[in-house]
């Protein structure tokens, strides 16, 4: 069974990257600096034209996952965005403030993109990392209709998060797919896909320019910025299949 690589991008030229690397999916973002927001919908449109699916990431603020009414209501109008651009799937995830999984919003925002006219892939994103037992989380996943959980294993990266990881895949069995993701690349991957996981997540990003070139008087950017690479991609992608 093919083993499939999800790329994060925030702009025009990742989403040719992770295209012309070998990308399976894209998560459509902004702002990865902070872990990524709501990308805007100039982007969502150009990005509904990629010949791979790509999956809206909705999240409207940066800082936790505990939101507002009024930042629920912002996410459901993103996951209906999602639909009308004709994306494949939105990514989501709350959290209370005990860092439970907010299963009644998530369940709202489910709601609205099963009657969102399109047939959404939902994943969960890492505010499932939070959760005090990701076992049971991932049941509460599963009973919400997720198709499919992003995770690090409940750490900062997934290499370290592996034994949590094969737990995870061990007891979903086909019922929900972890898809791993953080600090994913061609050194950590292989040790990662021993842990069973069949999707895997990574940004494949490469300084671009340099401090000399890139640095600009008012503070608006220092430093070479970070862009996709699709020579990492396509490194992943090779090692994906040599996996399979």
């Amino acid at each position: 069974m093919r083993r499939l690589l999800e790329v994060c991008v925030e702009d025009v030229a990742g989403i040719d990257a992770s295209v012309t690397g070998g990308a399976d999916r894209i998560e459509l973002c902004a702002a990865l600096a902070v872990g990524g927001l709501t990308p805007p919908d100039s982007l969502i449109a150009a990005a509904a034209t990629a010949p791979i699916p790509v999956h809206l990431l909705a999240r409207p603020r940066d800082g936790n996952f505990v939101y507002t009414a009024a930042e629920a209501a912002l996410v459901a109008a993103d996951i209906r965005a999602a639909a009308e651009a004709g994306l494949a799937g939105v990514v989501i995830g709350a959290s209370r403030t005990d860092r439970q999984l907010d299963a009644e919003m998530l369940a709202a925002w489910i709601s609205v993109a099963r009657n969102a006219g399109r047939s959404l892939s939902l994943t969960l994103h890492r505010a499932f990392d939070l959760c005090p037992d990701p076992l049971a989380a991932m049941e509460t996943a599963i009973t919400l209709g997720f198709d499919r959980i992003l995770t690090s294993g409940c750490t900062p990266k997934a290499i370290d998060g592996r034994e949590t990881l094969a737990a995870l895949v061990q007891a979903a069995g086909d019922r929900i797919t972890i898809l791993a993701g953080s600090g994913v690349d061609a050194t950590t991957l292989p040790p990662i896909l021993e842990t069973g996981v069949r999707e895997v997540h990574a940004s494949c990003r490469s300084p671009q320019g340099s401090a000399d070139t890139r640095e600009i008087a008012f503070g608006f950017q220092t430093g070479p910025r970070l862009a996709t690479d699709p020579a990492k991609v396509s490194t992943l992608r090779n090692l994906l299949d040599a996996h399979s």
